[in-house]
């Protein structure tokens, strides 16, 4: 039997999905850790994109700086961070939020700006303020593009949380951290089927979410 075989035996064996190491439990652990990076990181980068993507102002700075995050080695800055604050979910959690901002980050910005200025002008015609304008206009219209960097971030942060279970931390990365400990590789290639087929799952529920949040006129223009 190869590996591949040996692989998808070992996923689809009952019992390495029953108890607290087993795949449910490590999938829930996963999911939980991806779910507060992307909270995390949704909270600081759409505020941020939606004030310059309303105003114009801080673009010439926020995007370089946005570029340079994504050149950030996450791996590196995972161990950095671990050597400075220790153990726990706390260096890989802000090593994956600064991986996050920058997709959630262009996503709004990029979002906001795309609005017809015509758009904007009716808004103020009919007497919206500029906060209203934002929150009933300009935010609802933007929200396909920010569905979408939410999106690539989320799909990033799934396949790099697994590289933090070297601190020790749960998820799905303990199995190919574990597996490699005791050359065990079909549970480190079972490990990573189950991490794919999340991200694709997840990429799928975000394509749904896109679809629905995108406004009837917007979505006859595509």
């Amino acid at each position: 039997m190869n590996v591949v075989a040996e692989a998808l035996a070992w996923v689809m064996d009952p019992e390495n999905w029953s108890g607290p190491s087993g795949i449910g439990s490590r999938l829930v652990e996963h999911i939980g850790y991806v779910g507060l990076t992307l909270a995390i990181a949704v909270a600081i980068a759409v505020p941020i994109g939606i004030a310059i993507g309303h105003t114009g102002r801080g673009r010439e700075v926020v995007v370089p700086f946005t570029g340079a995050l994504r050149a950030l080695p996450t791996l590196g800055l995972v161990t950095l961070l671990a050597l400075l604050l220790g153990n726990g979910i706390v260096p890989p959690l802000i090593a994956l939020v600064v991986l996050a901002i920058p997709p959630i980050l262009a996503g709004t910005y990029s979002g906001i700006e795309a609005i017809d200025p015509d758009t904007r002008g009716a808004a103020r015609a009919i007497g919206f303020t500029t906060g209203q304008s934002v929150w009933r206009v300009e935010l609802p219209l933007a929200l396909p593009l920010i569905a979408g960097g939410i999106r690539s971030a989320a799909l990033q942060v799934i396949a790099t949380w697994t590289v933090a279970a070297f601190l020790p931390l749960g998820g799905l990365g303990r199995f190919l951290i574990d597996g490699l400990a005791v050359r065990d590789y079909a549970q480190m290639l079972g490990g990573s089927i189950v991490v794919i087929a999340l991200a694709l799952a997840a990429d799928l529920v975000f394509i749904l979410i896109e679809r629905v949040i995108t406004p009837r006129g917007v979505r006859a223009q595509r």
